[in-house]
């Protein structure tokens, strides 16, 4: 039995009075971050030096004591101070290197504010500092951990969530398989297999393309603040929510499915991002969300006692035989789906034979320390400082296309 931290998000229905009191900690939760960036902007530019957290949560008091902005009183404190610790987080993550610089928080997009303490889910309804009456909660499933901070949020097209993150103790229900698999991440087909099965790629984007360009070409001819141009804009939200969740949906579908039915699972570490500046796939690398699914297999590795096995970006894994490990450098072109090896003659699926290889390579390089276990520091096999970070194969067949 382990410890585990999980999020579980639940519709909130808020009457009036609730919703004009959430958009009040919505727009003060946003002020604050954005005021305090700006801050920190002005005084790097004027110093060379800017604030901490701590210094900033003292200015925030003196802040609430101001005639223009004693509004912020208003709302939950630890809200505004939650957002602070959002942007130290935000400026840490910066200067390591794993973000870009904070921008400036806009109305126009998701809204949300953080709640740290006090937060507790009773008879269908979410109890949160100034909400007394409670909100109603759409609780479809039981929280069995020990609740700790919620985030309230609300979508560009007018729905309210709550996410409430808790710890507690999680008991695996899956089985122990003693199998291994290879999982090769491509565009054509969403995942392949070292076994040959095959997860399509379903394209939503691509599938809800004409109903959302038909949709926006109305909203671009409405006019701004107007009823008409309100409920066209929801519209749009609503195709971009739908493509969103049916995406998700999915991909939670093909991690859980892997993770059922293998204890070991190998996959390339791509560098999606340096991938995604190529802009004639982007869209269709975007669109598949290799990230997010990796992300899904790890966590839900993790909590069951299996393991997630990332190889080097750079191992020729499409070009290699799986038989005699003859390197076939013709078949850098992605247009090149089978071939056949020169030496043993061997006719490979390109696919297929690169989870073969991503299987190979994963199982015999683990206890060597050569490769990253489920996330943490990346440990690299025989890497070169000089290459690109990006996997050379998908640049070099990318620029045939």
């Amino acid at each position: 039995m382990r410890k585990i931290h999980r999020t579980y998000k639940f519709r909130l229905y808020p009457n009036r009075e609730q919703a004009e009191l959430l958009a009040r900690h919505f727009g003060c939760a946003r002020f604050v971050y954005n005021h305090f960036l700006n801050q920190r902007k002005e005084q790097y530019r004027l110093t060379g030096k800017s604030d901490n957290f701590y210094a900033q949560e003292r200015s925030l008091t003196e802040l609430k004591k101001q005639e223009a902005t004693t509004w912020l009183k208003e709302v939950n404190s630890q809200s505004l101070q939650f957002a602070l610790r959002s942007l130290e987080t935000a400026y840490t993550n910066f200067f390591k290197k794993r973000a870009m610089f904070p921008n400036f928080k806009s109305k126009h997009s998701k809204n949300s504010f953080t709640v740290p303490q006090h937060v507790s889910i009773v008879g269908g309804r979410l109890f949160l500092p100034k909400f007394k009456e409670g909100i109603k909660c759409h609780v479809h499933r039981e929280i069995t951990g020990k609740v700790g901070k919620a985030t309230i949020s609300k979508t560009p097209s007018g729905k309210y969530f709550v996410s409430v993150f808790t710890e507690e103790e999680y008991v695996t229900s899956v089985k122990k398989s003693g199998k291994s698999v290879g999982v090769d991440m491509g565009l054509k087909d969403l995942l392949i297999t070292s076994e040959g099965e095959i997860f399509k790629n379903n394209r939503y984007v691509k599938r809800y393309e004409s109903k959302l360009a038909k949709a926006q070409r109305h909203l671009s001819r409405k006019k701004k603040g107007s009823r008409g141009f309100e409920n066209q804009r929801l519209k749009v939200s609503r195709l971009h929510e739908k493509i969103a969740n049916s995406r998700a949906d999915y991909l939670h579908k093909c991690s859980i499915s892997l993770v059922r039915r293998y204890d070991t699972i190998c996959i390339e570490d791509l560098n999606v991002k340096g991938m995604e500046k190529n802009h004639r796939l982007a869209k269709s690398i975007t669109d598949a969300s290799w990230g997010i699914f990796v992300s899904m297999l790890t966590y839900k590795a993790e909590w069951n006692g299996k393991k997630v096995v990332k190889i080097d970006r750079y191992f020729p894994s499409s070009q290699t035989c799986n038989v005699c490990g003859y390197v076939n450098k013709h078949t850098k072109d992605l247009s090149v789906r089978e071939w056949e090896c020169p030496v043993c003659h061997t006719h490979h699926d390109r696919d297929v034979n690169a989870a073969i290889n991503i299987l190979r390579f994963g199982l015999n390089h683990t206890s060597a320390g050569a490769v990253d276990y489920t996330g943490g520091e990346e440990v690299r096999a025989d890497l070169s400082e000089s290459r690109s970070s990006a996997k050379p194969e998908a640049y070099k067949s990318l620029a045939c296309g």
